[in-house]
């Protein structure tokens, strides 16, 4: 097959690629990471690079997204152009630029309780006169240490190094043990060493913590983009990338991959070693779960919509590729549902919901949200298809959460913004158009069903000084945010018709299902005593714009508390105390789920929670 070459700007990445190759998988052969959130679909129109050497004329996917200055100046979709000569491309795509990945989490107080245990032993000499097998001595050093040596095991690994480790410590050693399974033979005293990590595995990022497991202290914090984002921004489209082996594969293998990358930042940053580690915790939605553990998704992405396993699971860590101790562990909490998945089984670990007398509601927004209502008494659960306005997918100039997102915006004497980062913006990001469509409500700018009102109809007193700002974009008003010459790219920044109806099908979504959730339980909106926000979008989000446009109930906005990311603190809880990972078994199963599909009155309540309240 006829290749070409191909290279990638800013730097000097050239590569070979066969013909017919799309720009986008050339970049993935490139190893550039880039984002693209619909997976290559042509949808978004995110994906734009800019052709230098070799373009061809656009298709039709690129005419409807690049405007015609754009395609003149070589603008092209990297999922839709393909390589047909040698080609020098400039990446202006911002999904290469560095996010914001949220870190930080509310703490719990809670028990240690190691997983897997260190013994140091000193085994018996082998005599002429007691033929005793090396395994049976090992055996007879742990009985004393309180072990019934008839119920204990060892892998076939184990047995091939036990004689030369156990004459090379001259017979001292330090056993590591998951409970009557021998794990791991090592010379000399090592107890005092044993770490894990705690992984919460998103969609979009994946944090990683690294702990002693002894002490439990925090030793290190690593994070980075989700690697997947390059076969699709969202769950649907990497369900739909893993139909077929090769494409599980991959997936699998990018975001493992990732994990071992991770591994070994946390322990340069704490000065360790990658064989210190002896465990690792993951929790991550039903999808990311699946792909994580090498598991086909498809059975999610159709009616009824299961997961192939719900439990939490132990698996060894050279099953899965990790590069730690070769007697590694991984301890993977359990899922609710096929869109509930253990990353809400972590949250509810790390902030007890099943020991609360009151009711408390439990929102984790972005492209799927996840919502909880419930107390010790009863928990209930959903899942919304918000879609991608929280993330900035098919919003116009959205972008995720990353350096040059305007990230919030207030409209006092004048409108103003922040950008992520400083300088000059190169799009908008969730918290941004939530906080820009708020103030468009409250400003008597947009009519209850979200449409923008023609500029002579505008008369409420504080709009006045904004109607300029309206501009015909695509034959509908739009609300400009930053004109062409304010902006990284030359292109004007604004919030359009379009985005408001996204954003209204978002939040009328995630609405719905509190109101679900609540009629369910037969609750009111004011037994609500608490509202728990968690994961990043939620913990970014302005909390009274979120209830000006009625993603939460206007009542409960003074009872919101953001709590970081709590899925990575259930995620650490569960990997350094075996008692709480099987009590997340307990609560998962405790949790009732919905399905939003198939209650009844579901489409009304949905209408109804798209529009805006003016009142």
């Amino acid at each position: 097959m006829q290749e070409f070459t191909v290279i990638f700007q800013p730097g000097t990445i050239k590569i070979r690629a066969a013909a017919e190759t799309t720009i986008m998988k050339a970049m993935n052969q490139a190893g550039l990471g880039t984002d693209f959130p619909c997976g290559g679909r042509g949808k978004c129109g995110k994906c734009r690079v800019k052709v230098l050497e070799g373009v061809s004329d656009p298709i039709a996917t690129e005419q409807a997204h690049l405007t015609r200055q754009e395609l003149e100046e070589g603008i092209r979709l990297a999922c839709a152009t393909k390589i047909y000569r040698d080609m020098v491309i400039e990446i202006l795509s911002p999904g290469h630029l560095q996010h914001n990945i949220l870190i930080n989490s509310a703490e719990r107080p809670f028990y240690i309780q190691a997983h897997l245990k260190k013994l140091f032993i000193e085994t018996s000499q082998p005599s002429l006169s007691e033929h005793k097998s090396d395994w049976q001595r090992l055996k007879e050093a742990l009985a004393a240490r309180g072990f019934n040596d008839n119920t204990l095991q060892a892998p076939l690994s184990l047995l091939r190094r036990l004689p030369e480790t156990i004459r090379q410590s001259q017979n001292r050693l330090t056993a590591v043990l998951l409970d009557s399974k021998v794990l791991g033979i090592e010379q000399g005293d090592t107890s005092a060493v044993m770490l894990g990590m705690a992984f919460d595995i998103g969609t979009t990022t994946i944090v990683g913590y690294l702990l002693d497991l002894n002490s439990g202290k925090e030793l290190a914090v690593v994070s980075t983009l989700n690697p997947q984002a390059q076969y699709g921004g969202d769950v649907i489209s990497r369900i739909t990338f893993a139909g077929n082996a090769e494409g599980l594969d991959l997936l699998h293998k990018a975001v493992t991959d990732a994990v071992n990358k991770l591994i070994g930042e946390a322990v340069g940053k704490a000065g360790r070693k990658r064989k210190d580690i002896y465990a690792v915790s993951v929790a991550a939605n039903t999808t990311m779960h699946h792909l994580f553990l090498g598991i086909s998704p498809q059975s999610i992405g159709v009616s009824p919509y299961v997961s192939v396993v719900n439990q939490g699971l132990v698996v060894t860590a050279s099953e899965l590729r990790l590069d730690i101790n070769e007697a590694g562990q991984v301890f993977v909490l359990p899922n609710i549902a096929g869109f509930v998945g253990a990353d809400t089984s972590a949250v509810l670990l790390a902030t007890e919901l099943e020991k609360s007398e009151h009711v408390t509601l439990i929102l984790d927004i972005g492209t799927n949200g996840e919502i909880v209502l419930g107390s010790k008494h009863k928990t209930v659960a959903c899942s919304a298809a918000a879609g991608p306005a929280f993330e900035g997918a098919q919003i116009t100039n959205g972008m995720r959460g990353a350096i040059g997102a305007i990230d919030h915006i207030s409209f006092a004497d004048r409108l103003e913004f922040t950008v992520i980062g400083g300088g000059n913006p190169a799009g908008i990001c969730g918290s941004a158009l939530l906080d820009g469509v708020a103030g468009l409500v409250e400003l008597r700018m947009i009519n209850k069903r979200g449409k923008f009102l023609e500029p002579d109809k505008i008369t409420h007193p504080q709009s006045l000084r904004f109607k300029d700002r309206l501009i015909q974009y695509e034959g509908a008003w739009a609300f400009l945010l930053a004109d062409s010459g304010e902006t990284l790219h030359g292109r004007p920044i604004m919030i359009t018709q379009n985005d408001i109806r996204e954003l209204q099908l978002a939040k009328g979504a995630i609405a719905a299902g509190v109101r679900v959730l609540l009629k369910t339980s037969g609750l009111e909106v004011e037994d609500v005593k608490e509202v728990l926000l968690a994961g990043a979008f939620g913990n970014y989000l302005n909390p009274h714009s979120a209830c000006v446009i009625g993603l939460i109930p206007r009542e409960l906005e003074d009872k919101i508390r953001m709590i970081g990311n709590a899925a990575g603190t259930g995620a650490k809880i569960a990997l350094l105390s075996a008692g709480e990972f099987s009590q997340a078994d307990d609560i998962a199963s405790a949790v009732s789920f919905v399905e939003l599909g198939s209650y009844s009155k579901f489409n009304t309540i949905f209408a109804e929670n798209t529009y805006f309240k003016l009142d």
